[in-house]
């Protein structure tokens, strides 16, 4: 009875609704047919005053037109709510038909159940379980279907649901309500620290109660899959005991049938390996070309598009992997130390069976060879200083020569010098050697000493300090050792060697050098140079000389003189010629290289170059062909012309570059306009922690002799030396020099060349030299024999034509760092002479 009011309540609702429906469309009709009638009101009052006011006319037609587009809107917007009510209605109807024909079909499905379930009332007790519960389940169904729409419409009260109800929008009161609920939601919840522990602990407790449950659960599964595996293997099991007793009756036929098959299946594998044989030696066919057709002008690709073209490009193909067969390698999965010596036990005793002594004795030599050949191939690994010299090769002479960094021309070159010891001198030699302290030699004498002996011509170019001297003083000597000592029979015939020198103070220090060996083997070594009386001289020359050191102009005054002649020199030294050349000695040196005898010449030909041919019987006594040695810092064309009119085919030995700076010197430049400030910064740098001797380079005479009253005042022993002072005075600035009276020496580019004065630490360019080659010859007074020295330079304004030429010297010096203002100059940027288009960045538009 309860459910029969509540659906007869819900019917009662409704009509009531579709009552209240009709209501407010009538109303909704009344509302636009009162619209209607007010602006057809408007329009008439809004033209009787477009009559009565022109003036108002346009503003009040854009108001009409407003209120007009509005009213439009209004109509638009109520048609738009009719069809929407509309529509509704007509899906509520249909969803109500469709309802109604469900329960038709449902009931209809019930009664057909029902029939057939009386139908087999006499069938068996299963049937009649089945119906009454299938008549209960649609029972159910029917009564929790009608309850579910009439709960959806009313309560338990009987009032209706909230859903049904229209949404009335909220108050200002339950709006803040919501508001403040969600703030205190928002702000933070301070915990303490037992709260944060606790929470921790749940949360960790809850995570380890999961795992167990997952773990629980895959147990679970993994127990429900062992037991139908199980169930499973019970099955087979049976199955198979039946099976044995069916295939004992029929096992002839099986055995049959295995038999057939296994001969298939060699048959098969046999063909596949002699395909497999084939393509390894034979190849496989290669598929025909497709020709292509002569009116077909379709290009034809080499390979065809099942082909395979990543042969050539991947590392896989390009590399395949070929496995080793019996015979030619090892076998996988065996061990290989024993395949070892299975397979040289058996081919040892093979071999021992059939080879002949004579085969044996080959194979024993054969063994020896290859033994020496991998003994040479340790030579090899060796480096250059653990071999002796009979195990130097090629390879190792050229690794030797760049590590000493000389570079030779030249046919015939020998190799250069390691050791003294190994250089072949004689004995009396190497012992003045030890005895002068040489311990190892210079580059350029490991190269030039060994060329020398050979009796060829030299022009040696190499670095200031680098030990020249010595590189021709020592083949000299061994060559006057060759010849007849001096007696009255020879020695008004001149001396056996001549060396020519650029100043009175480099002749003077190269006589020093040759006496320490000459004294030591009996020869007589005199200088010749001028700022000395020539009577002197002429008295020293009486009895004769083996080895004559002198300056060009001086020489050539004596043989001019009948003083000094030069029939039996046939050795010629030519030390720092382009010094020579540049301070207008080359008509001297010419004049004194035409007096020597035209016979001992040698010839321009290989045999210039053939040491064995420089040996020539003459008069009855043994003379050699003259030997002509030129040494110099650089290398000018005028010095080339020099060297091609009387050189011939000299071996040229370069150490390093030339013209090159030595690198063991510090170079340092300083920007200096003023004389003035040039003074202090000189007084300052004297100061430091330099220790003497000091030189100190100038360009003229009168500067010199300023600088050396300043430096005097200043409280240091200071000398002077520059070409006006006599040679009795220059001679004395250099004693005390070198024995350390003097701590400082004032010098003009007089002392620029040639002089050795051992460990000068600073060399200070007061006034930067005119050339290049000038700023190279004054450093070169510093960081000598390996020595590390320190040269500082001023440069002004007056400096522009060195600037460029200075800053690519520092720049390829290792140790030297080119200054800021050096690089950023702008005479630095392009060589002297050479202009120089400016950027645009450094144009200048105007002048003030």
């Amino acid at each position: 009875m309860d459910v029969s009011s509540r659906f007869n309540n819900q019917e009662l609702e409704h009509n009531d609704k579709q009552k209240s429906k009709t209501l407010s469309r009538d109303e909704r009709k009344s509302q636009i047919d009162r619209s209607r009638n007010q602006s057809r009101s408007r329009e008439r009052r809004s033209s009787d005053q477009y009559r009565s006011h022109r003036t108002s006319d346009r503003h009040r037609s854009r108001s009409r037109s407003k209120s007009r587009d509005n009213l439009r809107s209004r109509n638009r917007d109520q048609g738009r709510d009719r069809d929407h009510y509309r529509n509704r209605d007509r899906s509520g109807d249909r969803y109500r038909r469709r309802s109604r024909s469900y329960e038709r079909n449902s009931e209809r499905r019930d009664d057909k159940s029902k029939s057939r379930y009386k139908r087999g009332e006499y069938g068996d007790n299963r049937a009649k379980e089945t119906k009454e519960k299938l008549h209960e389940s649609s029972d159910s169904e029917k009564e929790s279907s009608n309850s579910k729409s009439l709960e959806n419409n009313l309560d338990l009260n009987g009032n209706k649901n909230e859903k049904s109800r229209p949404k009335v929008p909220l108050s200002v009161e339950d709006l803040q309500k919501i508001k403040k609920s969600k703030e205190e939601l928002q702000k933070p919840v301070f915990l303490s620290k037992e709260e944060r522990q606790r929470i921790a602990l749940e949360k960790r407790q809850k995570q380890v109660e999961e795992q167990k449950s997952i773990q629980q659960a895959e147990l679970k599964k993994t127990q429900e899959i062992v037991k139908i595996f199980n169930k499973k293997d019970e099955s087979r099991y049976r199955s198979r005991h039946r099976r044995r007793s069916s295939s004992d009756s029929n096992g002839s036929r099986s055995q049959s049938r295995d038999r057939s098959r296994k001969a298939i299946l060699e048959e098969k594998q046999k063909e596949m390996e002699m395909k497999a044989i084939r393509e390894r030696y034979i190849g496989g066919e290669k598929p025909k070309r497709r020709a292509r057709k002569v009116n077909n002008k379709s290009f034809v690709f080499d390979w065809d598009a099942k082909d395979d073209t990543s042969q050539d490009y991947n590392v896989l193909y390009s590399q395949r992997y070929e496995p080793q067969f019996f015979g030619r390698g090892h076998i996988a999965g065996f061990d290989v130390k024993e395949q070892m010596a299975k397979k040289s036990q058996f081919y040892q005793n093979l071999l021992s069976e059939r080879r002949t002594q004579e085969e044996v004795d080959r194979a024993r030599e054969l063994v020896t060879i290859s033994q020496k050949k991998e003994a040479r191939v340790q030579w090899d690994d060796r480096h250059w200083s653990e071999k002796k010299l009979a195990e130097m090769k090629e390879r190792d002479w050229r690794i030797f020569k760049e590590d000493f960094n000389i570079s030779c021309k030249g046919g015939g070159i020998p190799n250069p010098i390691r050791a003294w010891d190994e250089s072949g001198l004689p004995e009396n030699i190497l012992k003045t050697i030890r005895k002068v302290g040489y311990e190892q030699p210079t580059p350029i004498q490991r190269q030039a000493i060994p060329i020398g002996l050979q009796n060829r011509d030299i022009i040696g170019i190499a670095e200031t300090g680098s030990g020249k001297t010595a590189s021709f003083l020592i083949p000299m000597l061994v060559y006057i050792l060759s010849l007849p000592k001096l007696d009255e029979t020879n020695m008004n015939d001149g001396p056996y060697a001549v060396i020519l020198a650029p100043t009175r103070e480099l002749a003077q220090q190269i006589e020093q050098e040759a006496l320490k060996f000459a004294n030591h083997l009996g020869f007589k070594c005199v200088s010749i140079v001028g700022g000395h009386s020539i009577e002197e001289q002429s008295f020293a020359l009486r009895n004769g000389a083996e080895i004559i050191i002198a300056t060009p102009g001086r020489l050539k005054d004596c043989i001019d003189r009948r003083i000094l002649v030069l029939n039996q020199t046939t050795y010629v030294v030519m030390d720092e010629a382009d010094r020579m050349i540049d301070m207008g000695f080359e008509e001297d040196v010419n004049f004194i290289l035409d007096a020597l005898p035209v016979s001992q010449i040698k010839p321009d030909t290989q045999d210039a170059e053939d040491a064995s041919k420089m040996l020539q019987s003459h008069s009855g006594s043994v003379l050699r062909y003259r030997q002509t040695t030129m040494f110099s810092a650089t290398m000018p064309p005028l010095v080339e012309r020099l060297a091609k009119k009387y050189l011939r085919r000299p071996a040229i030995v370069t150490i390093g570059t030339a013209g090159q700076a030595v690198d063991t010197v510090v170079q340092k430049v300083e920007f200096i306009n003023n004389v003035e400030r040039k003074r202090s910064r000189l007084i300052e740098l004297l100061s430091e922690d330099y220790v003497p001797p000091i030189i100190v380079f100038v360009n003229l005479k009168k500067t010199a002799d300023s600088l050396l009253k300043l430096v005097s005042k200043s409280g240091y022993s200071a000398v002077v030396l520059h070409g006006g002072r006599s040679q009795e005075q220059r001679e004395l600035a250099l004693a005390k020099l070198k024995n350390g009276d003097a701590d400082l020496l004032v010098a003009t580019d007089v002392a620029g060349r040639g002089i050795d004065v051992k460990d000068v630490s600073l060399v200070i360019n007061f006034d930067m030299a005119k050339s290049i080659e000038d700023y190279t010859h004054r450093i070169g007074r510093t960081g000598r024999a390996g020595k590390e020295g320190v040269a500082i330079t001023f440069l002004s304004n007056d400096d522009t034509e060195v600037i460029y030429d200075l800053r690519k010297m520092i720049e390829k010096s290792p140790i030297s760092k080119c200054p800021i203002e050096l690089l950023q100059h702008e005479a630095s940027q392009a060589p002297p002479g050479l202009v120089r288009s400016k950027r645009k960045y450094e144009e200048t538009l105007f002048k003030e």
